[in-house]
């Protein structure tokens, strides 16, 4: 009981922490702010205590080390995309991919927030256990780049990697 509480209180502090940075960043510190801040950072730190309990397990520093490799491919799909808008004879081949995930809910909005930020996709949602991706140029290998990126981010949150949790490939179009 007395670790769970630590958890929690840890875990509590270091909400109310960022949300109180978040307020200053927004709102900046001025005195008549502050008291509204106060109590919007108690408000926000309960509410996210109740709807996001608190997991040992669960600790999504631990994707910061995805980082580079997210930057690497950014400049890369950067990089294509200007190649393709300034040379009218590379292609362009609009599609829509339905590709799978196995990911649980919040691991599906990384992936999908860390994919429609790069250049060239953007993931529309998740419907019947599949992302929902746009694509410029439908021959790029979106649904391998996924799954491997789903298999890091799973590995780096502390998901197992088990043989046979690659879901099979979807239909090409939802």
């Amino acid at each position: 009981m007395a670790d769970s509480w630590n958890v929690s209180w840890t875990t509590g502090a270091t909400r109310a922490g960022l949300f109180a940075l978040l307020w200053l960043v927004l709102a900046g510190p001025d005195p008549v702010g502050l008291a509204f801040g106060a109590v919007a950072v108690l408000g926000a730190t309960a509410l996210s205590l109740r709807l996001l309990r608190p997991a040992p397990s669960r600790a999504p520093w631990r994707a910061l080390g995805l980082l580079p490799g997210f930057v690497w491919r950014s400049l890369l799909g950067g990089i294509d995309v200007a190649r393709r808008a300034l040379d009218p004879r590379l292609p362009l081949a609009p599609a829509w991919n339905a590709v799978p995930c196995r990911l649980p809910a919040g691991g599906r909005f990384i992936i999908g927030a860390e994919f429609s930020l790069m250049p060239g996709t953007l993931v529309a949602g998740c419907r019947d256990g599949c992302y929902l991706v746009h694509l410029l140029d439908e021959r790029q290998p979106v649904v391998e780049a996924m799954a491997d990126e789903e298999a890091r981010l799973g590995r780096a949150l502390g998901h197992a990697d088990r043989p046979g949790d690659r879901a099979p490939a979807a239909p090409r179009s939802p």
